[in-house]
């Protein structure tokens, strides 16, 4: 067999994980065709086939699940010799991967990127968003260093550091602006709008509202600004971060209000895995997320 590279071994892991040409090269940062190819000659290297393609999926095949068991365990060992030997450096440096969950990904990036461009310049910051579950995977298979989630994630193997809390707001129609401030309660009669399932602002709203599940003919949005977007055209009510209130309510006819005591609020934090080397580092990002996030 031919010397396979560490790279051909990523981008073989990230289609066995995805199931999908698309979708791993996506995670790659290269195009499907340059993916392809490279799958085509390590397959080459080895001397078998290692996926079953067809127009609809990719499946691997009995080697393929084998090779990417042991590629798994490759990168790790990679990853985990890398981050050991930053750790001996007395300034963070190198790439570091941030994952952040959708409701404060678009409110909190853009300054803590320029923040730590600022502070630790040798650090390529590399962002990525999505939902708290896909973020926790990706911390345990090391395709993440460090999240930027709700808490508790309650996963014995990460480290949990709390950051700030924030407040939910009430997002109502402009004409409502008079009315008195809904309860709990007299949220449960209203038309809420929320989040689609995955996303864990979705689950907080619901046990504000004492709901144990969304009602039937629930409306959805895919993101924040798509809830407001709605309610401004006058189709119901929503629940927003107070992070994202300056930016989603500025152009649209809306009011917004503070809800009654007890306040619905969340935590804010940073996970990582314990067993990092780079954790008293990641402790030094965590303050400058908080600082960041409280201003």
């Amino acid at each position: 067999m031919q010397s396979v590279t560490l790279k051909q071994l990523r981008y073989f892991e990230a289609l066995a994980r995805t199931g999908q040409f698309g979708r791993a090269a996506e995670d790659c940062a290269i195009t499907q065709p340059a993916l392809s190819m490279q799958i085509k000659e390590l397959e080459g290297q080895i001397g078998a086939p290692l996926v079953e393609r067809s127009a609809r999926q990719v499946r691997l095949t009995a080697l393929g699940q084998q090779f990417a068991v042991r590629a798994r365990e490759i990168i790790r060992s990679v990853d985990e010799l890398g981050s050991l030997a930053r750790a001996e450096s007395d300034d963070l440096s190198g790439p570091l991967r941030i994952g952040v969950i959708p409701t404060v990904a678009p409110y909190l990036l853009p300054r803590l990127i320029q923040t730590l461009a600022h502070q630790y310049p040798a650090v390529d910051a590399q962002p990525r968003e999505t939902v708290t579950k896909r973020l926790i995977e990706d911390l345990l298979e090391l395709r993440l260093d460090i999240a930027i989630v709700a808490l508790p994630v309650s996963e014995p193997t990460l480290h949990e550091e709390p950051l700030f809390d924030e407040e939910f707001v009430l997002v109502r129609p402009a004409a409502d602006a008079d009315r008195p401030v809904p309860n709990a309660e007299n949220l449960q009669q209203m038309r809420l709008l929320l989040l689609e399932e995955g996303h864990c602002f979705r689950d907080q709203a619901l046990s504000f509202c004492k709901l144990a599940k969304a009602p039937r003919g629930l409306m959805e949005g895919s993101s924040l600004a798509t809830l407001v977007q709605m309610v401004g055209a006058g189709i119901g009510v929503t629940l927003v971060p107070e992070m994202a209130v300056d930016i989603e309510t500025r152009n649209t006819q809306v009011s917004v209000a503070r809800l009654g005591a007890p306040r619905p609020t969340r935590t804010i934090g940073m996970v990582w895995r314990k067993s990092n080397p780079l954790s008293d580092k990641f402790g030094q990002i965590a303050r400058i997320v908080a600082e960041v996030g409280q201003s």
